[in-house]
């Protein structure tokens, strides 16, 4: 079925069907175009993100590429659309190409010297900060929406992620420290909200994310992104690596090339979101899935060096 309506999608741009990037939130193709380039053709997953907030992520990554930003841009389909609808009511969307391998994968160590993963983290900072510059220099037009990644869409009441502190499968300790860490979490981002303001961020920083293609490195995957705040695109990057021996470099190579000393704030925003992936998990994946022990360890660990105790 979903090969189905990739080949109906494709036939939008002129396109033929290469093989399945991935499936997760989207469906993600790999799609020949006419004249031998190749794009990535998405499927939206029906009721995440209604057509204007989609439009608005092709809008700031078209609008990111332009000014140089190493970043997808969105390709017309050949009505001139960048969106279309088809016959299921599912939306699709096709952008360019990027080149390049993952910057590493979930629960693997790197496996480069130390040195280099340094270097890859300084750029990736680097090209955060350059991400965010550009978009503070954007006029965002007046229909622009994307998912809050405020306050209250991290620790609300109704986070955008789910309420990860009702996680049925936490023990009584995890689920106390994810209220403790809920409650620590909304008292440092008020503060923090009074003196850094809320842009669009791409809040999905993982090294799946992150292609590396001959030392240059590129973000792709807007797909969660939103309004939030800019330090949680860092404290992102960081989660997946908060079990490598060298997470302290890790961390202060990052946050050099973004320039920031702020430490407390990175580390806060990174635990902001090892909660809310314990929040993402609670829906997406069955009971007995060992992802939903993973996460909550990986909060918990997390946790115990911002929090203590």
């Amino acid at each position: 079925m979903i090969h189905a309506l990739a080949a109906e999608a494709a036939a939008h741009w002129g396109g033929t069907v290469q093989r399945l990037l991935r499936h997760r939130e989207n469906a993600v193709f790999e799609m020949a175009l006419p004249g031998g380039a190749r794009a990535a053709l998405r499927l939206h997953r029906e009721g995440y993100q209604d057509a204007a907030a989609i439009r608005s992520e092709l809008w700031w990554c078209a609008a990111l590429a332009a000014a140089g930003v190493a970043v997808p841009g969105a390709l017309p389909a050949r009505n001139g659309d960048h969106l279309v609808t088809l016959s299921t009511g599912r939306s699709a969307s096709a952008i360019a190409w990027v080149e390049g391998t993952a910057l590493g994968e979930a629960g693997r160590p790197f496996d480069l010297p130390l040195a280099e993963v340094l270097a890859l983290h300084r750029a990736l900072g680097a090209l955060v900060a350059q991400m965010h510059a550009a978009t503070d220099r954007l006029i965002l037009p007046p229909d622009f929406t994307r998912p809050r990644w405020d306050i209250d869409g991290l620790v609300g009441e109704a986070p955008f992620w789910g309420r990860f502190w009702d996680h049925s499968g936490a023990a009584p300790d995890q689920r106390a420290m994810l209220l403790r860490a809920r409650d620590f979490l909304r008292e440092r981002l008020t503060g923090h909200a009074r003196q850094a303001p809320l842009g669009p961020i791409h809040a999905d920083l993982l090294r799946e994310n992150i292609l590396v293609h001959q030392g240059a490195l590129s973000l792709i995957d807007f797909d969660d992104s939103g309004i939030g705040f800019r330090l949680y695109d860092l404290g992102t990057a960081l989660s997946q690596s908060l079990y490598e021996p060298d997470f302290p470099a890790l961390r202060d190579a990052l946050m050099e090339g973004y320039g920031t000393t702020d430490t407390a704030m990175v580390e806060t925003f990174t635990l902001a979101r090892c909660c809310a992936s314990v929040g993402w998990i609670m829906p997406r994946l069955a009971p007995d899935d060992p992802v939903h022990r993973s996460h909550l360890a990986r909060f918990m660990l997390c946790a115990g060096r911002v929090l203590g105790g």
